[in-house]
């Protein structure tokens, strides 16, 4: 499943509701997956663990000490960063 917003702030709320309008928009059911995500705020706030809980997902955080444990996605965001099309400035 992959979801993005773009919002002022970063928050587990906008995250929470992200998780929820990609599950609706892309027919995910209750129960179905992992949600793997870095240690940041946001992902460990409670408003985002109740909405894992809420839809019987399983949270799973990257360990504290080790930044590679999800190499691929950060390939990713390196990769759309350094593409010409990615904005100068904050996005406004």
């Amino acid at each position: 499943m992959v979801g993005w917003s773009v919002e002022e702030a970063e928050s587990a709320e906008h995250a929470a509701r992200l998780v929820v309008k990609a599950c609706r928009e892309q027919g995910v059911a209750q129960n179905q997956l992992t949600l793997h995500s870095d240690n940041g705020g946001p992902m460990k706030g409670a408003t985002m663990l109740a909405t894992l809980q809420k839809l019987q997902f399983a949270p799973s955080l990257s360990r504290p000490p080790v930044s590679d444990d999800n190499p691929f996605s950060e390939s990713l965001f390196k990769t759309l960063k350094y593409r010409p099309s990615y904005p100068d400035a904050a996005f406004a």
